[in-house]
Parts: structure tokens; C-alpha cells; sequence
């Protein structure tokens, strides 16, 4: 056998040593510092870079570095090896329960995950056509409720109003009659919407109205224009009714449409009733928007979020900042349209009247992830420009006017154009 040569020998285990020791002060630099107050630059610029990454949203491991997800495997084995009936295990149905379980766990209704068919359905929405009954939900104490019926659908001709609390939901030719009190945002609207013409029945609590009692809508394909003008004369007064019903896709582009018939007919109105009522929000920058026709030079809203505050500004020409404004809310109005309202009335004292808002005071950030689905997470507060945050507290009217449904008037718009 041939000898190691006791040179090659000194040489290979120094090396070992010095990649040690190496391994070592490299370690303790990333926990503590190098010793003896050595400098590295290369490194420090390179700490410097992580540290910019971590700021940029990308995701990085969790905080709790001894997650073990052992169990989740665990009990992912035992299904595969042991459950009765192996052709119900839809490999990408268990993800997606996996995902929305742990967005769930977190106890916010508004933080979410939306598996690819769900995502799709959610931009239908913002694009403001889709297949149902024609109601925005959301929850009123942790309860499933109707936020807002949609203006001309079947929710509304059926009577449902905003506040109504679902309790129940039947539909036979999908085989659901389930009490809603587990169900998800996302699992609500699946179940709720359906195919057109087919009757859905809703189990409902109503403020002021004794016990429960049942609403049978019939599905219909709902279109939404999201901005309506409508010139309404009363005691000799002529006002521009003008009636956002979200904060979608169109809205700016039919907004600015408006705006212009607006300014075209000044000289003959006496003033505009901005109507936000059932309007249940929408995208974030659109409220902005919108509040910038009338605000010139102020804060709209701010965003205080994990990290900092932001404060956003108005933007654009203010082009009705001249015309006399009221603006109509109720319980109905939610998120952006809250936004709106609390603008005018903080940066410019315009009047609300009607009823108090629903009191919805967080931002979601919707993002797209690599299945298809996506996420809805809370990222921040949204903060009124008096600082005020009206988290399910909802925004006090200047005006309270109780709208009767017995009559053919709408005695809160009658009430906005005797403000002008």
C-alpha cells in the first residue's frame, strides 16, 4: 500500500481547519460581529441588500423559524394510506382548503384566500357583470349580512335591504339548506350565486322586525352601471342626482362622462346630491379619484399600515369644487364610499344625510398568486382626514332622515335637494 506523504498530510488538514475556522467567524458575523472589530465591507454591503429585499413585500420565511410542518405531512400520509373512499383526495381541493384554513385562522373575514375559480368570480364582480341574486355581503358581528342590494336586481325588487342578517340559506336544485353561521365570505358567495332563473331563499333577521322570516329571490344575470346622473327637479330646484353604486372597474370612465353633462348644465342647477347610499365599496384608488373632483388641495384619506403612515392626497382639477354638494349615505355604504364621504365632510364640511355608515375602516391589497388564485389581505387602517378611524362604528350623519319603504318617495333625496 502506497504512503501518504506526511506534507500532503500537514497541507489537507490544514485546509480542513482553516474552512472551519472560516465556517465559524462567518457565523458569528451574521449573529454578533466579527471579533477583534474586523471589517468586512463586502459583507456588510451584502446585509445591507438583504435588508432592502425584506422591505420590497417579497415573501420571506416565517418569523417563528421552528415552524414544524411535520404534522401537516403527518396527516397528509394518513389520508393518502388510510381513508375509505381515495378518489375523493383532490390533491389541489386539499391545498386550497389548506391556504383558505390558514388565512381563516387569523379571525379577519376581509383576509383571504380565493382558489382560481373564486379569484375569477371576484374580478367579475369589479367588472360589474355576473350571474345572481344581486346582493354585496359582508358581516355585521361576525354575522353574514347584506351589505348592500344592488340597485335594479332581484335582491332589491325582493325586498332585501342593507343590514338584513342572513341567518339560512335554501336552494334545492343545488342541495343546500344550511344555517350560515360557519360559512366564509368566499364559501357564501358560491353558495348564493347560481344558475339564472333558478329561486334561492333567504332566512333573514331584521332590525326592528320581530322573529325571522323568509325571502325567496330567482336568480338573474347582473349588469351594473356603477355611475348614474339623473337631473330631478323639486320646489323649484333643479339638482344633479348623482349615484355611485361602486368603486369597480368602469367607474372612473363613467364617472368623467357625468362630471362633463354636469359642468355642461351648471348654470341651470342648483347643486349636486352625490348618492353613496348601498354602495359597498370598491377599489381603494378610485375613491381618490373621485373625492378629487371636489377636494383641490388636501389629505383624502391616510393608510396607516404595519410599518408607516401615507397619507393621499387629492389629485386632479377639482372640476366640481364650485358646485353647492350633499352627500346621501346609510348602512349600506361601506370601505371606499366611506372614504368619499368622510373627505367632503372633513376637508370641506358638505353635509351627510340619511343614515350612519356601515363602518368599514381597513384596506385589503388583492394579489394574484402562481395557481391562479389569490388573496385578499388586510394591509392597513384607513384613517378619516380628522384622523378618525370608523371601524364597525360606521360615519354620524349631519342629517338623519328615515327612508319609508310604504311610500313611492325617496324622502331622503327629496331631503338632500331641500339642503341646496
Amino acid at each position: 500500500m502506497k504512503k501518504i506523504n506526511f506534507s500532503t498530510l500537514r497541507n489537507f488538514i490544514i485546509g480542513v481547519l482553516l474552512f472551519v475556522l472560516g465556517t465559524v467567524i462567518g457565523a458569528r458575523y451574521v449573529t454578533s460581529g466579527l471579533p477583534f472589530g474586523l471589517q468586512l465591507p463586502f459583507l456588510e454591503q451584502s446585509q445591507v441588500v438583504n435588508s432592502m429585499v425584506n422591505l420590497t413585500g417579497d415573501p420571506q420565511p416565517p418569523a417563528e423559524k421552528n415552524v414544524d410542518f411535520d404534522v401537516f405531512w403527518e396527516v397528509w400520509s394518513l389520508l393518502e394510506r388510510d381513508y375509505l373512499e381515495p378518489e375523493k383526495l383532490e390533491t389541489k381541493k386539499m391545498v386550497n382548503g389548506a391556504v383558505s384554513g390558514m388565512m381563516a385562522s387569523i379571525g379577519d373575514p376581509y383576509t383571504m384566500y380565493l382558489p382560481p375559480k373564486d379569484n375569477k368570480r371576484s374580478g367579475e364582480n369589479l367588472a360589474g357583470k355576473f350571474y345572481g341574486v344581486g346582493i354585496e355581503l359582508g358581516y355585521i358581528e361576525r354575522t353574514l349580512a347584506v351589505i348592500s342590494p344592488l340597485d335594479g336586481t332581484p335582491a332589491e325588487e325582493a325586498g332585501l335591504q342593507a343590514g338584513d342578517l342572513i341567518l339560512h340559506v335554501k336552494d334545492e336544485k343545488k342541495g343546500i339548506d344550511e344555517d350560515t353561521t360557519e360559512w366564509s365570505l368566499v364559501e357564501a358567495v358560491n353558495k348564493i350565486r347560481g344558475e339564472k332563473g333558478v329561486e334561492v331563499t333567504f332566512t333573514i333577521y331584521r332590525e326592528g322586525v320581530e322573529g325571522t322570516f323568509d325571502v325567496a329571490v330567482k336568480r338573474g344575470e347582473i349588469v351594473v352601471e356603477s355611475v348614474k346622473l339623473e337631473f330631478i327637479e323639486d320646489q323649484g330646484k333643479q339638482a344633479a342626482h348623482l349615484k355611485v353604486s361602486k368603486f369597480g372597474d368602469r367607474t372612473k370612465q363613467e364617472w368623467d362622462g357625468v362630471v362633463d353633462e354636469i359642468l355642461a348644465k351648471r348654470e341651470q342647477i342648483a347643486g349636486i346630491v352625490l348618492d353613496l347610499r348601498n354602495n359597498p365599496g370598491g377599489y381603494f384608488d378610485r375613491s381618490i379619484e373621485l373625492a378629487s373632483d371636489f377636494i383641490e388641495k388636501d389629505v383624502v384619506v391616510s393608510q396607516k399600515g404595519k410599518y408607516d403612515k401615507t397619507d393621499y392626497r387629492s389629485q386632479g382639477e377639482a372640476r366640481l369644487e364650485d358646485i353647492p354638494t350633499v352627500v346621501l349615505v346609510n348602512k349600506g355604504s361601506a370601505s371606499a364610499s366611506e372614504i368619499v364621504a368622510g373627505a367632503l365632510r372633513d376637508d370641506l364640511g358638505i353635509k351627510l344625510i340619511g343614515k350612519k355608515t356601515f363602518g368599514k375602516g381597513t384596506v385589503q391589497d388583492r394579489r394574484q398568486v402562481s395557481n391562479g388564485g389569490g388573496v385578499h389581505i388586510t394591509i392597513g387602517r384607513w384613517l378619516l382626514p380628522n384622523g378618525g378611524w370608523i371601524h364597525d362604528e360606521g360615519i354620524p350623519v349631519d342629517i338623519e332622515v328615515e327612508a319609508n319603504a310604504e311610500t313611492e318617495e325617496d324622502e331622503v333625496l327629496l331631503r338632500g335637494i331641500e339642503e341646496l
